[in-house]
């Protein structure tokens, strides 16, 4: 049995999978606010309800916001403030007995849509998370990589490609740089994109749901957005050459990105095909709680 646990910053959830990805239980509680000790305790007790519930015991792996460093061995990077320079990995594994495997959530969602998910089986899959932030994972033969440092997959903290004049020098990120690619294609950068070129402001669902009604205004924004997005993309498949780039957080649920961005990416592709296949997650939210038991 596989036990996967999505750490997050309102809620912490376990999956519980057999050998063939079947769910057996899931659980979800709300994550202490602010409390490390009681995060570490609500974790425990989760692991020991979901195995007695089952009669068994399980593998455990846990999906985190942020990044192990490869320095301290403690967490970094971590939106979940609490959770930063904690030695996470050694104290759950004291509290619970057990090895346990950590990476971060994107890593997590690049392996499940890996292993049986939108791009299952697939040799070398680029895992995107497009939402309040920009992040990836690469999964490779089946296996994350991480690489040294302990980064693999950063693309939304690399400059926008290709840049236009008037994407020069680009939104202020929270990085400390400029024109991230973060700043260009999240949420609250396709918002803030529609707020400069037409002085209105609107939510991303309002956007789209008026672009597909006609609005002219918001179908320029959403044209934008796919073009900065096929050129980020291209910049990937030039450096990895991936089978599969599949998209997950909430700008993934815009439907015309599947047919639109394939369209565009070739112009920037250094080669004569693009055989790469752009694919929405399979299971959208779940991934990342069932990429942690599958690690």
């Amino acid at each position: 049995m596989r036990l996967g646990i999505d750490l997050g910053g309102t809620k912490i959830e376990i999956i519980a999978l057999d050998d063939s990805g079947k769910e057996l239980l899931r659980r979800r509680e709300p994550t202490p606010k602010g409390d490390y000790v009681a995060t570490l305790q609500a974790i425990a007790a989760l692991v020991c309800d979901a195995e007695a519930e089952l009669g068994q015991r399980g593998t455990l792996g846990i999906g985190t916001p942020g990044a192990l460093s490869r320095a301290t061995g403690r967490l970094k990077n971590s939106n979940s403030v609490v959770l930063n320079d904690q030695p996470i990995l050694q104290d759950l594994e004291a509290l619970l007995q057990r090895p346990v495997k950590i990476s971060n959530d994107a890593n997590c969602f690049a392996l499940s849509e890996a292993t049986d998910g939108a791009a299952a089986g697939a040799e070398v899959v680029f895992g995107v998370i497009i939402g309040t932030g920009v992040g990836a994972g690469i999964v490779v033969n089946g296996h994350i990589l991480t690489g040294p440092n302990g980064i693999a997959g950063e693309w939304g903290h690399n400059p926008l490609p290709w840049p236009e004049e008037n994407e020069l020098p680009g939104p202020d990120c929270y990085c400390g740089k400029q024109g991230c690619i973060e700043t260009f294609l999240s949420g609250p950068g396709m918002m803030q994109l529609h707020l400069r070129e037409t002085g209105v402001s609107l939510s991303v669902e309002e956007i789209v749901a008026r672009a597909e009604q006609g609005d002219t205004a918001c179908g320029r924004s959403l044209q934008i957005l796919e073009n900065r997005l096929a050129r980020s993309l291209a910049h990937v498949i030039n450096i990895l050459d991936p089978d599969f780039i599949v998209l997950g957080g909430g700008m993934s649920n815009i439907e015309r990105l599947y047919k639109r961005i394939p369209e565009l990416w070739g112009r920037w592709v250094f080669s004569d095909r693009v055989d790469t296949k752009l694919v929405k997650h399979r299971y959208g939210d779940s991934s990342g709680v069932r990429g942690a038991a599958w690690l």
